[in-house]
């Protein structure tokens, strides 16, 4: 019975070490694995905002916050164009591999901006089939969720540039350029890649 109860405290009182040591590989390789995700989720936003500033820009033009009066119309052509930017965007931000909470936040943010500008696009190109008198309404809903698209791209670039700097990346700045006053953040002053 000594043997058992002297068998039994040395596995309780060794067992902790075991478990701990395989805790910190598990969050070592955790580590590895989300530093690894937000190099690519940093890569894949910065094409992303390439192409959001050109469409949210042509966007902004065509649907001014002064309204119609200051517009400039977007043509079929260029209206295709920002829908099949807007459809490689959101396939691009489509896969959601489970990371880190703060690097799921990133990503999920940019999911929603791109999804937020697809529906401002596919809006503004359901508009051109209305009456004059029914189009002004819905323009102005496709014009607030261009700006909810600004939005929310903006929070998921200020997520994405912390879990870059706390990965050891240094800041990482993929804001958009195009559209100043929608109410979204910007970029810091601190240059690219600068460690803290």
């Amino acid at each position: 019975m000594a043997v058992l109860v002297a068998g039994s405290l040395g596995y309780l009182f060794g067992a902790p070490d075991a478990t701990q040591n395989a805790i910190a590989e598990l969050q070592e390789a955790d580590a590895k694995r989300d530093v690894k995700q937000i190099v690519e989720l940093t890569s894949s936003a910065r094409v992303t905002v390439a192409d959001l500033d050109k469409v949210l820009a042509g966007l902004a033009a065509a649907l001014p916050p002064g309204g119609a009066l200051n517009a400039r119309p977007a043509d079929a052509e260029e209206i295709g164009e920002w829908q099949r930017m807007m459809r490689q965007a959101v396939d691009r931000h489509a896969e959601s591999p489970s990371g880190t909470t703060a690097t799921n936040v990133a990503r999920a943010g940019f999911r929603a901006a791109v999804n937020a500008a697809a529906i401002a696009v596919d809006a503004y190109a359901a508009c051109q089939r209305l009456s004059p008198e029914l189009r002004q309404t819905f323009l102005d809903l496709a014009a607030r969720q261009r700006s909810a698209a600004v939005m929310s791209w903006s929070v998921a670039a200020t997520q994405l540039d912390q879990i870059n700097i706390d990965a050891g990346n240094g800041h990482q700045h993929v804001y958009l350029t195009s559209l100043p006053g929608e109410g979204s953040m910007l970029a810091d002053n601190v240059p690219e890649g600068t460690r803290e």
